[in-house]
């Protein structure tokens, strides 16, 4: 493996290996016309990594036709989200994967069993973890592809990721305004109390979405397993779907609900569906449920280099610095950095693009 790594630090989980084909993924070469076949340890180590929910790609010198079909003759084409399959640099070919995918290259490996072009990868992307062939079926034993926990999200974000490439390709090739678009996705949301099992998720939200979260905290799985005992806490689960399938846990909620004060301290929806509007879509939930139950909301918001997404979405749906008397009702907000917006509810219309069932919180859990 080359690539350097901190010494006294795990190294980090990696995201997605890109395999190279022959005398790797499979055993032989196929323009020479070996009848090349993959081995058992090889195949399991492509299914185990899958179901870890880290993605493999293919990045290999051949012709993309009859490699590819050979994939699929063998049972592994669906395995692979990104197939570089042709004749330039393996170093362009794993560049465009990462960028396609939007990974940094230091969660990307890289698995071949020729040291030229495992050198070649490493010298134009030096975070690059690379791995020569016969260490293939021994991946699964390493650190860095053993996630921490493994989420129902996690076994599938390959098929995830599938079925955003099929939504891209019918956006690119749609005609017509955006709306018309969304709607034709039949978009579904659902809001509800998120349970024990959601937990992991949930903490991986808060952990790595950057751009929509509104505060920047993490919050553990103890922290959140606490408040989800807590009486006075509501920690909402949001999913979402559409006919191409399941977008998995896109978004968390934490609030804290008073007699006529409800207290919004954390909300994190995933980037990936920020153009569906679904921080949107859960706030003017939320504004409504708290009209409903007579109570102003203050949403704790705290500025980073990369949430001002957030921020407009707060502003846009109506929270303003409004200094009212129900501030004081809260407890004063450690360090100096978080602001506190404040809206008083109005009912909110439905949303336009998308169905959304939710949980009413004005109703006991």
């Amino acid at each position: 493996m080359s690539g350097p790594q901190p010494s006294d630090q795990p190294p980090p989980t990696v995201k997605c290996v890109v395999w190279d084909l022959d005398n790797t993924l499979w055993k032989g070469t196929l323009l020479e016309g070996d009848d090349v076949a993959v081995d058992d340890r090889v195949r399991e180590t492509v299914l185990g990594l899958d179901a870890r929910g880290i993605l493999q790609a293919v990045a290999s010198k051949n012709d993309h036709g009859p490699a590819w079909q050979r994939l699929e003759d063998l049972g592994l084409a669906e395995y692979f989200v990104q197939a570089r399959i042709g004749w330039g640099p393996k170093s362009a070919s794993v560049r465009e994967i990462a960028d396609e995918l939007k990974f940094a290259p230091g969660t990307i490996a890289f698995v071949d069993d020729q040291p030229a072009e495992r050198a070649e990868v490493a010298f134009h992307l030096p975070q690059v973890r690379c791995y020569p062939a016969e260490a293939a079926a021994g991946l699964l034993e390493l650190p860095e592809f053993t996630p921490a926990t493994v989420t129902v999200d996690s076994r599938r974000r390959r098929q995830m990721y599938q079925a955003n490439a099929r939504r891209q390709a019918e956006q690119e090739s749609f005609e017509g305004p955006s709306q018309e678009f969304l709607r034709s996705l039949e978009l579904v949301m659902e809001i509800r109390r998120a349970t024990h099992e959601d937990l992991s998720r949930m903490e991986e939200l808060t952990l790595r979405t950057s751009q929509m979260n509104a505060t920047g905290v993490h919050y553990s799985d103890a922290d959140l397993r606490a408040l989800l005992d807590d009486a006075r806490h509501e920690v909402l689960a949001v999913t979402m779907s559409d006919r191409f399938g399941s977008h998995g846990a896109v978004g968390v909620a934490l609030v804290e609900r008073g007699p006529s004060v409800w207290h919004l301290k954390l909300l994190a929806t995933s980037c990936r569906v920020v153009s569906f509007g679904a921080g949107a879509t859960v706030l003017n939930w939320l504004i409504g449920e708290a009209f409903a139950a007579g109570a102003h909301l203050i949403a704790d918001f705290r500025p980073t280099a990369r949430n001002r997404v957030m921020e407009v979405a707060y502003r846009f749906a109506g929270f303003t610095d409004e200094l009212c008397a129900c501030l004081a009702q809260l407890s004063q907000p450690e360090g100096g950095r978080t602001q506190r917006l404040h809206i008083t509810p109005a009912p909110r219309p439905a949303p336009e693009t998308l169905r959304l069932t939710a949980v009413a919180l004005t109703a006991a859990p």
